[in-house]
C-alpha cells in the first residue's frame, strides 16, 4: 500500500513540474513577446520624433516672422494650428508621444531657431510622474535663449476612461505648473477645468475620441480659450 501510494505521489509530482514547466514556458514567452512590442514601440517613436525633427528643421529654412510657436506631444502634433489660428504666423512643434526630456532636447529647432513672438507649451502628460525633474528647466532655457518670446504655459487637461487615473496627477503638477508661471512671468492657462465635466469631474466626453486627445470640438473650446491670450500678447 505504501509503495502505491508513492507511486501516486511520484507522479503527481512529475505531472505537476510538467505543468509548471509548461506554465513558465508560456510566462517566459509572454515576457519576451512583451519586451519585442516595447522594443517596436520605442523603435516607432524613436523613428517619428527624428523625422519629426527633420522636418521641423526643413521647415525652419523657410519660416520667418514667427507669431506663436506651439510646442508639446501628440495634443499639440493633432492640433491643426493653421486653421485654428489663420490671423497669425503659427509653428506646430508637437512630436506624438513626446515627454519633457524629448522637447528639451529639441528645443533649437523648436523655437530657437525661428525665434517666435509667443511660446505656448503643453507638455507632460507622456512621462507625468519624471515631467517636474526637467519642466521648469524648460521654462528657463526658453528665457536664456529666446529673452524676447513670451511664454504660455497650458496645464494639463483633465481626462477620462483609461487616461482619467492620471487625473489627481495632473491637478497636482497644474499646481506646480501655474507656480513656475508665476515666478517666470510667464501666462498660465488652466485647460483642466475649462474642458472638466463637473457630472464626471473628468474630461468632457464630447471633447475627446479616446479618454485623452481631442475631437474637433475639443481643440475649438482651447482655441477659443488661448485666443484672447495671443491677442493681448500679441496686440492683434
Amino acid at each position: 500500500m505504501k509503495k502505491k501510494i508513492g507511486f501516486i505521489v511520484a507522479i503527481c509530482l512529475v505531472i505537476t513540474m510538467f505543468c509548471l514547466s509548461i506554465g513558465l514556458g508560456v510566462y517566459y514567452q509572454w515576457l519576451d513577446n512583451e519586451r519585442i512590442n516595447r522594443e517596436n514601440i520605442l523603435k516607432m517613436f524613436a523613428d517619428y520624433y527624428d523625422y519629426k525633427v527633420a522636418a521641423f528643421k526643413e521647415e525652419n529654412e523657410t519660416l520667418t516672422n514667427v507669431d506663436v510657436a506651439f510646442l508639446g506631444d501628440s495634443l499639440t502634433d493633432g492640433y491643426d494650428v493653421k486653421s485654428y489660428y489663420p490671423q497669425y504666423v503659427t509653428a506646430n512643434r508637437g512630436i506624438g508621444g513626446d515627454t519633457t526630456y524629448g522637447l528639451e532636447r529639441r528645443l533649437d529647432c523648436s523655437a530657437y531657431d525661428i525665434n517666435p513672438k509667443v511660446i505656448v507649451m503643453l507638455i507632460g502628460i507622456n512621462n507625468i510622474d519624471t515631467m517636474l525633474e526637467n519642466y521648469e528647466r524648460i521654462v528657463t532655457s526658453l528665457e536664456t535663449n529666446l529673452p524676447s518670446s513670451k511664454i504660455i504655459l497650458l496645464s494639463l487637461t483633465s481626462m477620462t476612461l483609461e487616461w482619467g487615473r492620471n487625473n489627481e496627477k495632473a491637478k497636482s503638477r497644474n499646481v506646480v505648473i501655474q507656480d513656475i508661471a508665476q515666478r517666470h512671468n510667464c501666462t498660465f492657462i488652466d485647460l483642466y477645468s475649462v474642458l472638466l465635466d463637473p457630472n464626471t469631474n473628468e474630461l468632457r466626453m464630447e471633447y475627446t475620441v479616446d479618454g485623452g486627445h481631442f475631437t474637433a470640438k475639443g481643440y475649438e473650446v482651447i482655441t477659443n480659450t488661448i485666443t484672447p491670450y495671443l491677442q493681448a500678447l500679441l496686440g492683434k
